[in-house]
């Protein structure tokens, strides 16, 4: 076995990175072949990423940047306060879903287990993210619209061994399985969970075996240090200054008052901070975000606004600065409820974006949907069990200077996938009766907004419960450079061929056979003026039904 520790080829270097990769990726599909219910298996709601030995992050899976963004920092945040590094032993597995504790809302179970080579030496930290269907608390899908404190969310779990050297801890596994509405789902998905992690120790092991500890720690080094003076050099060719812009929240689900985010960039040669100051205190209602989360946001959106290629992992991070006031709605001091942090998280994208538009003229797109639409239906059956139906949707992609927006895209901060009606339809006493773009709700422009899309199912189940936190209702997603906003989503429910609206946020909504639930979702903004638009892609707009009138 190597142990050389002189310096790396070029084409070494890129045979190790794209070996952590592939470790990284392996975890993923083993998440993916096994995984049990809807919202792992066909969502996709879970990220997997590889660390170093000092548990900075050196490789991911093309998965979830709400995720990886803030695995490492939830790992720093577990070392630093709860388990240190030099008390893990080879066959731990670290768990926690306490955003307070490095996590990020209590559905998100973040476990990581250490690496180590045939010498005993610690070589690298596997490490994975899940949402799981349900974990407790006042609503089924454990995101209730109505929580003030977040011991009403779900089950908390601080940092924990639930494997100690290899002996699982079963008497823990089975108090969290007792507190979720869906014990077999979310015991089948958190197997996979723990089988993907064997599976990326595996893999590290091969490759520190085949490279040796000092050529894999050197790697890691240096694949860092790349990123970061990618990112360096990104930055330093935005003006130097100061560049604003806010969005709002529509509201928490307990009071109707708009919630501000306020960012403002400070761009000092190749480094770049970010600064909340002016954004609302944390809110009631369960919209809150931890500077961990806020910090995802901030680096999504960097990446997405001036990162290219670049790939993420710790070196990224280390240009970019993140300062916001304790006790903000970015910041929230616990107990406060975070479970729709994601509607606070879009918006933190949106406004960092917004604000890189200001810095770089006509390299930015519009805004795009800016909330994970999550639903989620506790259906009653007749034969007296339960069923929880979770449900994630996308909307349009801002248009850009170049190209109309994407329409029905999923992408940037949540990147999640699509769950096929009929899968649906075949494990749930549901019926869908639409599922389509939606005309005219991509914002006007010389480039298009792109549009959302409507979802429509009817409960066939004698009864039922629905739970909804969703957003851009009130505040549509903004167009740039004179393009025209997206059209806002709406959620409504018919009861007896009877349709009425229904606010962003729902709590225990009672559900009868038959009734049915419609969401639309909001198309993405303009770019440029609409006045500006080429009559033959107005003409093409019409003719494929993008557009009303």
């Amino acid at each position: 076995m190597s142990t050389r520790s002189d310096a790396l080829s070029p084409v070494e270097l890129e045979i190790i990175r794209n070996a952590l990769v592939a470790a990284a990726e392996e975890m993923s599909v083993t998440v993916w072949r096994t995984s049990r219910s809807s919202v792992v298996r066909e969502i996709l709601d879970y990220s997997t990423a590889v660390f170093d030995a000092g548990g900075n992050s050196v490789a991911q899976a093309a998965r979830m940047p709400v995720h990886l963004n803030s695995m490492a920092s939830g790992l720093t945040d577990i070392l630093r306060d709860h388990i240190p590094l030099d008390a893990w032993r080879d066959g731990d597995v670290v768990l926690t879903n306490d955003p307070y504790c490095g996590g990020q809302h209590l559905c998100d179970w973040l476990a990581f287990t250490p690496v180590h080579d045939e010498q005993g030496r610690r070589v690298a930290i596997a490490g994975i993210l899940v949402h799981h269907l349900d974990v407790g608390g006042g609503a089924p899908g454990s995101y209730d619209p109505s929580a003030t404190e977040i011991y009403q969310e779900g089950i908390r779990i601080p940092p924990v061994r639930v494997i100690s050297e290899g002996v699982r801890n079963d008497e823990l596994i089975r108090v969290l399985l007792q507190n979720s509405r869906e014990p077999v789902n979310v015991g089948g998905d958190f197997e996979s969970q723990l089988a993907a992690l064997k599976t990326g120790a595996a893999n590290l092991r091969r490759v520190a075996a085949r490279y040796g500890h000092n050529t894999l720690a050197a790697a890691s080094s240096a694949i860092q240090a790349q990123s970061e003076a990618a990112m360096r050099a990104a930055i330093a060719r935005i003006p130097d200054g100061s560049y604003d812009f806010e969005d709002f929240v529509d509201d928490d689900g307990i009071s109707d008052e708009p919630i501000r985010i306020n960012v403002r960039l400070h761009v000092r040669g190749e480094e770049l901070e970010v600064d909340f100051d002016g954004s609302a205190t944390q809110a009631a209602g369960p919209v809150n975000c931890t500077l961990n989360m806020t910090s995802s946001a901030v680096v999504c959106a960097c990446l997405m606004s001036i990162g290219g290629d670049i790939p993420a992992n710790a070196g990224v991070y280390r240009p970019i600065r993140v300062s916001a006031p304790a006790g903000s709605v970015v910041n929230a001091r616990s107990p406060a409820p975070v479970a729709n942090r994601m509607a606070t998280g879009h918006r933190v994208v949106n406004a960092v974006m917004g604000a890189f538009a200001q810095a770089l003229p006509g390299e930015v797109p519009a805004s795009y949907y800016g909330v994970s639409y999550a639903y989620a239906l506790n259906c009653l059956n007749a034969d007296g069990t339960r069923q929880v139906y979770f449900d994630l949707e996308c909307g349009g992609w801002g248009a850009h200077p170049l190209a109309d927006g994407a329409n029905g895209f999923s992408c940037g901060f949540h990147n999640i996938a699509n769950s096929p009606v009929e899968m649906i339809e075949h494990n749930y006493p549901v019926t869908f009766t639409e599922y389509a773009l939606l005309p005219g709700s991509g914002g006007a422009g010389r480039r298009r907004g792109g549009l959302g899309l409507v979802r429509e199912f009817r409960l066939d189940a004698p009864g039922g419960q629905f739970a909804a936190n969703l957003d851009r209702f009130k505040i549509a997603p903004y167009g740039l450079d004179g393009g025209e906003p997206g059209r806002p989503g709406r959620l409504r429910v018919s009861r007896d061929g009877q349709w009425q609206d229904l606010p962003s946020k729902v709590a225990a909504l009672a559900l009868a056979r038959g009734d049915r639930i419609r969401l639309e979702t909001a198309g993405g903004g303009g770019y440029g003026d609409p006045g500006e638009r080429d009559a033959q892609d107005i003409e093409r707009d019409r003719r494929e039904g993008y557009v009303t009138g």
